[in-house]
């Protein structure tokens, strides 16, 4: 909860008061709209009032410094883009638009969700946000350039992943395939750590993100390489 946005999974999580399988499926969605949408506004509510911490911060000065390529992201907050990242994939989506699944019209989230609830599309049915849904494919793009990624860099940051929600949890094999090293950034161990992680760094991100920042801005100013 660094940001002010609880983890779907674990102790007072999302899921732990909203059924996945009742909420969070296409299927769910396509039968019954209107209850989906007692968990989308409660989520979205969570999301305004969120903001980036020194994870997301240092993530982007190292984009910044050019020593991070991209960020490929499962969260749909856009938190990456509000502390400065510019290259993020998001690979779930985002609920910056709403979507109708019966027209594909589109629309800026706040303005139709400030009409009423559930926002609905000038055609007559219940709007979507633009995230994926339990059931729903990776947008196209998003997957393509997120597996680019993993098969050409050097070295691959895993931070603050359960690492069970496929396919995402196989961009690190990708990466693991093609000779990247791989560090992971995780308060405990993951399915990936025993076989595909190289470096296994416990803890809370902000604060592991803020010291490889400060390390490498330290290497740098020493005339060592900053990647």
């Amino acid at each position: 909860m660094e940001s002010g946005i609880p983890a779907f999974r674990g102790a007072q999580g999302m899921w732990e008061k909203f059924d996945p399988a009742e909420y969070a499926t296409i299927g769910a969605f396509l039968r019954d709209p209107e209850k989906v949408w007692e968990m989308l506004s409660e989520m979205i509510d969570v999301l305004k009032g969120a903001s980036p911490n020194p994870a997301h911060y240092g993530l982007a000065e190292m984009e910044r410094r050019r020593i991070l390529r991209s960020v490929i992201t499962q969260n749909v907050d856009g938190l990456h883009q509000a502390a400065g990242s510019g290259r993020v994939i998001e690979y779930h989506g985002n609920p910056r638009e709403l979507v109708c699944v019966a027209c594909w019209r589109r629309y800026p989230s706040l303005e139709k969700i400030a009409e009423g609830m559930p926002p609905r599309c000038r055609c007559g049915e219940i709007l979507k946000p633009d995230i994926v849904f339990f059931g729903e494919p990776i947008p196209w793009m998003a997957q393509e350039q997120a597996e680019e990624e993993a098969r050409n860099c050097g070295v691959l940051l895993v931070i603050g992943t359960s690492a069970q929600v496929s396919p995402a949890c196989d961009i690190p094999r990708i990466a693991k395939e093609r000779g990247a090293f791989i560090i992971e950034i995780n308060p405990e161990e993951t399915s990936l750590t025993a076989g595909i992680t190289d470096l296994h760094l416990p803890g809370i991100a902000s604060e592991i993100v803020g010291r490889l920042v400060e390390l490498l801005g330290k290497s740098s100013r020493d005339g060592e390489p900053g990647h």
